[in-house]
């Protein structure tokens, strides 16, 4: 996984970005021409999860970890619940971060405290991460 990415919380096709997931759960939907005249595929779902709010919300999150760092489908947790799943994560090697993203219900998904990640069958505490750990102002693009 590269580090980079995870440090600017970009996500990858396949990963955070899937025709499972809509432009709203995914942070995309600033780029969805939702008044848009013409049809395009999907418009119709794009418009429905805009007006319901849809079920889920990509978030990053830096896990408290001790020999092993997050791959992907491992549980998060909020309190006693599992509340969504990671889907990459990895050591961020500029930052000396285990960093991990995710997606996880929308009710919660902005919620400061009470995260914990399940590793190798142990919860790790975790930290919502709302801003990127590198370049939060997005000024420098990846090349």
């Amino acid at each position: 996984m590269n580090s980079l990415r995870l440090e600017k919380a970009y996500g990858s096709w396949a990963r955070e970005y899937r025709p499972i997931y809509g432009p709203l759960e995914a942070g995309l939907d600033r780029f969805v021409a939702y008044d848009k005249p013409a049809d395009f595929i999907g418009k119709q779902a794009a418009r429905r999860e805009k007006e319901t709010g849809g079920r889920l919300r990509l978030r990053c999150f830096v896990v408290d970890v001790t020999d092993a760092d997050v791959i992907g489908d491992e549980p998060i947790w909020h309190g006693e619940k599992v509340v969504g799943w990671v889907t990459s994560g990895g050591y961020a090697h500029a930052s000396k971060l285990s960093v991990a993203m995710g997606y996880v219900s929308r009710e919660l998904a902005d919620e400061a405290q009470g995260w914990t990640i399940e590793i190798l069958g142990h919860r790790r505490t975790a930290r919502l991460q709302p801003k990127p750990l590198f370049d939060a102002d997005a000024k420098r693009l990846m090349g």
